[in-house]
């Protein structure tokens, strides 16, 4: 019998390859994102009604009755604008947020998120209103409307102790918003596929492009720079998810990151990359530790000498320095090594923070020191 789609016998050859791999290759699929293919995010405005008297306070936020005023308009209801403005505790003004995923169709449900942007104390029990969504360009793409669903809460006695959990004025509406609009992509536009490298690495670029043709027998990939290569596929709508869908299950072992030491400075996290190696260095570390202490003195006077007690105070300082531990790197060593000899001193994350800016100012860090 004759295949003639030639497509069916590359798809067959592809699945093959994605079962026989070893356990240390990744999947295409988790390395790289297809080009055209992208979420757009929509945002909107709207209030939140139903609220236990933990909504915004009208007098230091007018917006928001100035939307119930637009909003009882429309419905028939006018409020004279000089009378008195209603004291509405149950509401709050509120920003409504979403990701619209690619190839999402009219009709479709996507997860909302709400946010208070005034002085709401909590959003737990609201209920949204239709609220328009719209993208960068001004279009409105999903309409949203629900009830909130809030993780946190928040309780308040009268004499001003309060208690919060998480945070009450912001919550969600899975499913809470409909798609209007969509927004067309540029998967079928072209006789190619772009696959983009999530981390830009040369290597990972070449064994990607060497997978995917050894594949198909033949050249139908080259790269377009150190994260971007470029796959031929079929024309024919079918065809061409079935093609992706095999390509991303091919299996390669990318490339090694370059050596890092990444550290929080807010937090005092260190992380060192397998990668790090340090040249010859000697490296010595103490603390200073300044304290003082103050001591009452009680002057008594003598009998009937008619003076008065006066307490005084001794201010005594104290300097202490603990023993400096001297410890040496020798050429080249691993990051096992550097972790050892680390903690044989009892280096804290700051002091051990210290050390690697030190080492690094030296030349003797052979790794991209980051500090976020």
């Amino acid at each position: 019998m004759k295949i003639h789609q030639p497509w069916l016998v590359v798809m067959c050859v592809l699945m093959a390859l994605s079962v026989t791999t070893t356990t240390r290759a990744d999947r295409i699929k988790d390395l790289v994102t297809i080009a055209g293919l992208r979420a757009n995010q929509l945002v909107g405005y709207s209030l939140v009604v139903g609220l236990n008297s933990t909504g915004d306070q009208t007098t230091q936020t007018p917006f928001t009755i100035q939307s119930i005023r637009n909003m009882l308009v429309q419905f028939g209801v006018n409020v004279p604008s000089g009378s008195v403005d209603p004291q509405l505790k149950n509401v709050a003004a509120v920003t409504v947020q979403a990701e619209l995923p690619p190839f999402a169709k009219i009709g479709q449900r996507i997860d909302i998120t709400v946010a208070s942007i005034g002085n709401a104390k909590s959003l737990r029990g609201g209920s949204l209103l239709m609220a328009p969504l719209r993208g960068a360009d001004g279009n409105v793409y999903a309409i949203a409307q629900g009830n909130l669903v809030v993780g946190g809460f928040g309780a308040k006695t009268k004499d001003g102790s309060r208690v919060t959990v998480n945070v009450p004025s912001a919550g969600r509406v899975p499913s809470g918003a409909t798609v209007e609009r969509t927004v067309p992509t540029a998967f079928m536009a072209s006789g190619s596929v772009e696959l983009n490298l999530k981390v830009v690495d040369f290597t990972t670029t070449k064994r990607m492009v060497d997978t995917i043709n050894a594949a198909f027998s033949k050249v139908v990939a080259q790269p377009i720079d150190g994260s971007t290569v470029r796959v031929e596929a079929p024309a024919n709508p079918a065809q061409r998810i079935a093609f992706v869908s095999a390509l991303e299950n091919l299996t390669l072992e990318p490339g090694e990151v370059a050596a890092r030491v990444v550290i929080n400075s807010r937090t005092g996290t260190i992380v060192i990359g397998d990668h790090v190696r340090v040249m010859p260095a000697a490296v010595a570390h103490g603390s200073l530790t300044v304290t003082i202490t103050k001591e009452p003195i009680i002057s008594q006077p003598g009998p009937l000498s008619g003076g008065q007690t006066v307490v005084a105070e001794k201010t005594d300082i104290e300097i202490s320095e603990e023993g400096t531990r001297m410890f040496l790197f020798e050429p080249g060593v691993t990051l096992d090594t550097i972790v050892r000899a680390v903690n044989q001193v009892g280096a804290a994350p700051g002091d051990l923070v210290a050390i690697l800016e030190a080492l690094k100012q030296a030349g003797a860090l052979r790794a991209d020191l980051i500090i976020i």
